[in-house]
């Protein structure tokens, strides 16, 4: 009997200590389970915190697609803008939606800054002279002659006459409103040893044949003139498109005059 009774408490020991190891295990099953949320969530909140970062900071390359440049303008001109003391002049009122670089207004751009439709510094005497004056010696000459039915003038004259001065027409405005070779500030040394010259106007080197343009308050590749005529200084961009309205504006010049001379010599005739 008393065996029995030391057996028995021994199982009773026995079953006690598995019972206890079988709780530890569990609690660390649990512990376990418990780390492992801790991490997946760990995890999780890096993935988002990493997409919020690129998010908000894009990579380089696409930061600097949508930096605009920056031209070589007047450095005293940038001064006195951050300083507000730009003068306020007929541009003031009537480019104010366009945005200014140096004496140049961008009245329409791309992402990058680069102009497509830019007016000049001299755009008052090209509207206000230029076009009044080929459009108004035009319209006299059609009015009073091509489509004056006694001036004994075939009709296939005004078919020649009309394209003529549409053609000078698009060719002012490819010379006044296009970018006249604008060039973006560069303020590498290295360019000065590969032959380009330090401008002192517009803190920034040159190339040979780039000069700057007092009126337009920036640095032009190619510089020819300012033409108040166009509106706009004459460089490497406009070049072409200028030569094309000077021949232009000459065959209309003289296409008038030859259809008023013959109209009065027929005149005189009859």
């Amino acid at each position: 009997m008393a065996d029995f009774e030391r057996g028995r408490k021994i199982d009773d020991e026995v079953g006690r200590k598995q019972s206890w190891d079988t709780d530890d295990v569990d609690n660390d099953d649990e512990g376990y389970e418990v780390v492992k949320d801790e991490q997946t969530e760990g995890a999780a909140h890096d993935n988002a915190a990493d997409d919020t970062v690129q998010e908000e900071h894009p990579d380089s390359r696409g930061t600097a697609a949508r930096r605009k440049k920056q031209y070589a303008v007047s450095t005293r001109w940038e001064r006195d803008e951050a300083e507000g003391r730009v003068e306020q002049d007929v541009n003031t009122y009537f480019c104010c939606c366009a945005r200014r670089v140096g004496n140049m207004f961008f009245l329409v751009e791309q992402g990058d800054g680069s102009p497509i439709v830019v007016a000049g510094p001299c755009w008052p005497f090209c509207m206000g002279v230029t076009v009044p004056l080929i459009i108004g010696i035009s319209s006299l000459v059609c009015a009073f002659i091509i489509f004056n039915p006694n001036s004994g003038l075939p009709s296939w004259v005004a078919a020649i006459y009309i394209p003529v001065l549409l053609f000078v027409l698009g060719a002012l405005f490819m010379v006044s409103c296009r970018d006249p070779g604008m060039m973006e500030r560069v303020t590498d040394e290295e360019a000065g040893e590969g032959g380009w010259f330090w401008n002192e106007q517009v803190g920034s080197y040159r190339p040979p044949k780039a000069l700057y343009c007092r009126e337009c308050g920036v640095l032009v590749q190619e510089y020819d003139h300012l033409c108040p005529w166009t509106g706009t200084g004459i460089g490497k961009g406009n070049m072409l498109a200028f030569k094309v309205f000077v021949v232009g504006v000459n065959v209309l010049c003289y296409l008038s005059l030859i259809l008023v001379v013959i109209v009065l010599l027929s005149g005189l005739v009859q």
